[in-house]
């Protein structure tokens, strides 16, 4: 899969679930969960336990249905043991030079994390896919708005506290996609093990997406 289709797939339908878990023991049922509910992109974050296992485990496991990125990634040797282990994005959870510098060596997108607008094109100039805005609850969609005023090109991906009541929002305040944690995946759900609430989840943050996409 080249990398203008995965990013295709991460713009379509525009949800990225973020797996950010204490145990890797559950994190292959969550992600079946997850692909029936109608999300594919999932981030399973550096922070998991025996992540790089995990990730090639789901890689294995759904192949092309799922699209499988490692996140909480701060140097190019993580990034590059991400993609070894079938990383198909890569996720940073502030600005890292290096790793942009190794997704586009290795042609794979790369969400960078920022906060400032000055930050946020230096990861474009840098050559970043996406422009991850963390944390983003405590900023919002106007903020959002705002930035893009004068950074219209900045392809905006929310994450930290975008739930489904506001993942709408964002979307039309220019966001290209949203990302969801513990919004989503959340620890009760991992816990009980929760399967069918975890699809049906995904189905709403999907449907929050498409209706404020045709508006």
């Amino acid at each position: 899969m080249n990398k203008d289709h995965v990013i295709e797939r991460i713009l379509t339908p525009g949800v990225v679930a973020i797996i950010r878990a204490d145990s890797s023991g559950q994190l292959v049922d969550a992600s079946r969960a997850l692909i029936e509910g109608g999300v594919s992109g999932i981030e399973i974050t550096m922070t998991t336990p025996n992540a790089l296992k995990v990730l090639a485990d789901v890689r294995r496991e759904f192949g092309d249905k799922v699209l499988p990125g490692m996140g909480t990634v701060l140097d190019a040797k993580t990034a590059q043991a991400a993609l070894k282990a079938g990383a198909q994005f890569i996720v940073t959870p502030v600005l890292r030079p290096d790793v942009i510098t190794c997704c586009n060596e290795a042609g794979v997108p790369v969400f960078a994390g920022s906060y400032t607008p000055t930050e946020a094109q230096t990861a474009y100039e840098l050559g970043a896919d996406f422009i991850k805005i963390f944390p983003a609850d405590g900023l919002g969609p106007k903020y959002i708005s705002a930035m893009r005023g004068p950074l219209p090109h900045l392809k905006i991906v929310p994450t930290g506290g975008v739930d489904v009541t506001t993942a709408g929002e964002f979307i039309k305040a220019g966001c290209v996609a949203v990302a969801a944690g513990s919004t989503l995946v959340s620890k009760e759900i991992l816990k009980n093990r929760d399967w069918k609430k975890l699809s049906e989840m995904a189905a709403l943050f999907l449907a929050a997406v498409a209706v404020a996409r045709e508006k």
